[in-house]
């Protein structure tokens, strides 16, 4: 089987990263963030999607202006600022050695996504790292899983998308792709339910078990 995974709030806890590079564009851009706002609502959707929010706003040079800052930070300092998931690597050495294929899909630009993989010795896992290029093509998960099916000439029958946002179940269910969630990430199980996770788990060696069904 092929088995698509999600990379924040999946394979990783970007949280820190993330956040303090949102707070450092808004900052910049003259619109500061209380230190206790909560930003989890931020990881998984587009960064494009994230700052229009942020920003109460459609103004397309302003929101390219606070990506080109966030990545400014978070391209040296804030993907680092990281964490595996316990028992992450234990379940992906698991599913290899059982014959899968496993790959990452995000929605995170390929060129910070491959730096994280490669950071916490996690490429060893991975056929192929995907993601989202820096002008924005493919950073929608349908999208995304679109060329990667059709780039690793894979057949979504043969699939099985791993992830823990509502943006993760829409794309897959979008290119016929079985959807499982997953409970220790930034999605509800209600989030996950009503965007189509045809299965939900809490812990990453349950990973094996749920595939079997």
């Amino acid at each position: 089987m092929n088995l698509l995974f999600d990379l924040d709030g999946t394979l990783t806890n970007p949280y820190q990263g993330i956040a303090k590079s949102i707070c450092h564009a808004l900052k910049t851009l003259g619109r500061p963030v209380h230190h206790q706002t909560d930003l989890r609502w931020c990881i998984g959707p587009p960064l494009k999607n994230s700052f229009a929010k942020l920003l109460k706003t459609d103004d397309e040079n302003l929101i390219q202006a606070a990506i080109s800052i966030y990545r400014e930070r978070f391209g040296t300092v804030g993907l680092f600022e990281n964490e595996i998931y316990k028992d992450i690597p234990e379940a992906l050495v698991t599913l290899r050695d059982a014959g899968h294929i496993l790959y990452v899909a995000t929605s995170k630009p390929t060129i910070f996504a491959e730096r994280i993989i490669e950071h916490f010795g996690l490429g060893q896992y991975f056929r192929a790292v995907h993601g989202s290029e820096l002008n924005g093509t493919n950073s929608d998960k349908a999208d995304l899983l679109a060329h990667l099916l059709q780039s690793e000439g894979i057949a979504p029958a043969e699939t099985i998308m791993i992830g823990d946002r509502r943006h993760d179940m829409i794309g897959a269910k979008s290119n016929g792709i079985f959807r499982i969630g997953v409970l220790w990430g930034y999605g509800t199980r209600d989030e996950l339910e009503a965007s189509g996770a045809q299965a939900c788990i809490r812990h990453p060696e349950a990973l094996q078990t749920a595939f079997d069904k």
